[in-house]
């Protein structure tokens, strides 16, 4: 997301890694969301039964009554049992397989076993025979002869994504016609435990948002008042008696003083502002059971502050990112409803459709999130229409801007919009710029979905950058202006927890930066040096807020040279199906690093256990 001054000229802002054009999943407009229950409490569990096979077969399915067996030939690694897939010398298939129901209220699940390959195989480069473990559909990893070990191995696996499923754990075992391979398991467990996971995206509420906004402006587009309406529903299969809305940008003022103003409200009621006065309980008219919809209207003010800030003016030049309240979410943890943050970002929302009604001096230009559409007002007026579907906010700007446009080699229409004291030949360098990065992201991730885009551009910002759906605020930077155009896919299109987990779309973002300048990181993990251990990749705003020096370095820095690592030990076609296949399956969805590890290690048969644990990327 936003580029920080020592971010955007010392580590760079990066695009996201997007890879390989990808088509958008078809999920009907309009159609109201599946549902699924809420996370429960989490009670710690081991759900695997018998996975030392003390107990003979049950309530394993083995493809023969020799797969259990304490015969002569191999040990166990612990007790007197074990599983032997194969060890024929001819062609031949063993299977091994049990269902288990992984709780939906933890927030880690781990599969461990221990594993010996014995093998009378002589290559050094040939996988003859192969075992390949599966949870559901999802290939964990595939061992072959060439994995001989003279012992047990343990192998682990982060399986937290199934969290809230019943599915089946199943080992495979192949020989071809000659030489054969002993595929021995023992003692398998998959443990439970934590707080509640977030649920998957159909359950975090009140979804499918849509909102209706009218609003004027005095003479200086710094003062903006009207009407917001938003429209939702109840996703979870617990009733909704309250919404909070996001005033976000009360932050940069006071709570006896707010910029942001919420009256008169409709289809509820207003309660107490809480959390900096950044969050507005509405106890709504009537209880929402799953699946029903409910409107809330009201009037709304927004006073542009003094400064070059992504919610602030400079001069004659305001930019109003953040302003327009939006729905919290809430999930199987609750309300989120976490701190404003000016050291990164807060701002967690869904995927919801836009329509925004602006009507200002025609003086001014209004760049703004989502397609516009000019037409004239009262005299010397204009009215900007701009729609956006799928977005997770709206921001715009005012101001005496100049504009240069072109269209990228894609299609996609992108306008740069400049303050005073910005050069012609600075302009369309950024131009050129974003041009080529929307391109260069839609070819890795797929493609651009929001129409035109508009980079607003201000060497005065003091925070380097700040990305919005469709629209960016920007130094002039090739770096930095790669980087928030890149911040489209991952936030944008690709949502997650900005104050919980900043490194999904800050890491992956200047990862994917590096890419699109082609950039390898080689290297780039040897410098790395923790100030502490409790220093992490993934660590929360509220860690970083309290070590905000090391924010960036670790976040950005460090996050990005953990992804190129990953792609090393991946190799670079798996990673860019693992990120491109990532990215369709999250479309306007929400990332979890739980699911991502769960994604990477599905990609390979190396045991990225100790990877994480290196990388400092817990779940």
């Amino acid at each position: 997301m936003r580029s920080t001054p020592h971010k955007a000229l010392a580590v760079g802002a990066a695009a996201v890694a997007a890879l390989a054009a990808v088509s958008l999943p078809a999920t009907p407009a309009g159609a109201a969301p599946p549902t699924a229950p809420l996370a429960a409490e989490c009670t710690p569990a081991q759900v695997v039964t018998n996975g030392g096979f003390e107990s003979g077969t049950s309530p394993w399915t083995p493809s023969s009554s020799g797969v259990i067996t304490s015969r002569s030939g191999q040990t166990a690694h612990g007790g007197t049992s074990f599983a032997w897939l194969n060890g024929v010398g001819s062609t031949h298939t063993d299977t091994l397989s049990q269902s288990v129901t992984i709780p939906s209220g933890c927030s880690t699940a781990t599969l461990t076993f221990w594993l010996h390959i014995d093998t009378a195989e002589t290559t050094s480069s040939i996988a003859y025979d192969k075992l390949t473990a599966k949870i559901g559909s999802t290939t964990l990893a595939t061992y072959s002869n060439l994995n001989e070990n003279t012992g047990y191995v343990q192998k682990s696996f982060d399986v937290s994504a199934f969290a809230g499923q019943t599915v089946n754990l199943a080992f495979t075992g192949t020989e071809d016609s000659s030489l054969q391979t002993s595929f021995v398991l023992d003692d398998i467990a998959l443990d439970t435990s934590g707080g509640p996971t977030p649920p998957a995206d159909s359950t975090r509420t009140p979804a499918a948002p849509s909102y209706t906004v009218s609003l004027s402006s005095n003479a200086g587009g710094t003062v903006w008042t009207g009407h917001e309406s938003v429209a939702f529903t109840n996703a979870s299969s617990t009733a909704l008696s309250e919404v909070y809305l996001r005033l976000w940008d009360n932050y940069h003022g006071t709570c006896s003083a707010p910029p942001i103003t919420v009256s008169n409200v409709t289809g509820g009621t207003a309660g107490a502002l809480s959390v900096a006065c950044t969050a507005l309980k509405i106890d709504l008219s009537s209880p929402l059971a799953q699946g029903q919809s409910a409107t809330i209207g009201f009037d709304v003010g927004i006073t542009v502050p003094s400064g070059a800030d992504r919610f602030g003016h400079d001069g004659a030049f305001s930019f109003i990112g953040n302003a327009l309240p939006v729905l919290a979410v809430k999930d199987g943890a609750g309300w989120h409803l976490d701190p404003y943050t000016n050291n990164g970002e807060s701002f967690y929302s869904l995927a919801a459709d836009f329509k925004v009604t602006l009507d200002h001096p025609s003086t001014l230009l209004v760049p703004a999130t989502g397609t516009s559409v000019d037409t004239p007002g009262s005299s010397g007026r204009t009215v900007t229409t701009a729609t956006a579907a799928k977005v997770r906010d709206f921001a715009w700007a005012a101001g005496p801007f100049s504009k240069i446009s072109g269209t990228s080699t894609a299609g996609v229409p992108v306008n740069v919009y400049s303050v005073s004291g910005i050069s012609s030949s600075s302009a369309q360098s950024m131009l050129t710029t974003a041009k080529s990065a929307v391109d260069a992201h839609a070819s890795r991730f797929g493609a651009y979905p929001y129409g035109e885009l508009d980079a607003v551009i201000d060497n005065n910002f003091w925070f380097g950058g700040m990305e919005y759906p469709g629209f960016v605020l920007d130094l002039v930077s090739t770096t930095a202006l790669t980087h928030e155009i890149g911040h489209q896919w991952w936030y944008g299109i690709v949502g997650d927890d900005e104050y919980n987990s900043p490194w999904l779309d800050e890491a992956f973002t200047d990862y994917a930066t590096d890419l699109a300048l082609g950039k390898t990181g080689t290297n780039c993990w040897n410098s790395v040096s923790w100030a502490s251990s409790a220093e992490k990749i993934t660590n929360s705003m509220a860690y970083w807020d309290a070590h905000s020096s090391r924010y960036s370095t670790v976040v950005y820095g460090y996050g990005k040279c953990a992804l190129h690592d990953l792609r090393r030990v991946l190799g670079d076609t798996a990673m860019t199906k693992v990120l491109k296949d990532y990215a369709t399956s999250h479309w306007y969805g929400v990332s979890t690093t739980a699911e991502f590890k769960a994604a990477a290690q599905a990609a390979t048969s190396t045991d990225l256990t100790s990877f994480w644990t290196q990388h400092r990327i817990d779940s």
